[in-house]
């Protein structure tokens, strides 16, 4: 089951149902099957604060992600920042909506086993971000 709350900011407009079935069609291709994942969008002193408390990081994200996964069966929860998301959208030239996508998938991808933290490695997390946008192509996740 994946489910979707907030803390402190409004639900961001996506289709949960549609998203939810993008996020298992990309664990899928990695392998995987989807068991308890909890999204939780935040804003940024909230997301300073779970970075604070469980990590020892003092400084903002745009996701962390808890994993609790099991063989093949991804668990976790995934935090993410709706300010950060927003920040980087105009830092890099995207839509708020593309950004929020990517973010949102970049969780599920670590849950897959992809780390982006080594040499090389923010390479391939990009590349797997890509092709799990792709998946997303002319399906809309948005409410309008």
């Amino acid at each position: 089951m994946i489910t979707y709350n907030v803390d402190g900011v409004k639900m961001p407009k996506i289709k949960k149902r549609d998203t939810s079935a993008w996020i298992r069609k990309v664990a899928a291709s990695h392998g995987r099957k989807v068991g308890e994942i909890g999204y939780m969008f935040v804003d940024d002193e909230k997301i300073l604060e779970v970075n604070n408390e469980y990590l020892g990081h003092d400084y903002y994200t745009d996701v962390i992600t808890f994993d609790y996964d099991e063989d093949d069966v991804i668990n976790g929860d995934i935090v993410i920042s709706l300010d950060t998301v927003r920040t980087n959208a105009e830092q890099f030239g995207k839509t708020y909506d593309d950004e929020l996508h990517r973010v949102i998938i970049h969780g599920i991808l670590h849950l897959c086993g992809i780390n982006d933290k080594g040499p090389g490695e923010r390479e391939i997390m990009e590349e797997n971000e890509n092709k799990a946008l792709a998946l997303l192509e002319g399906a809309s996740i948005l409410k309008k």
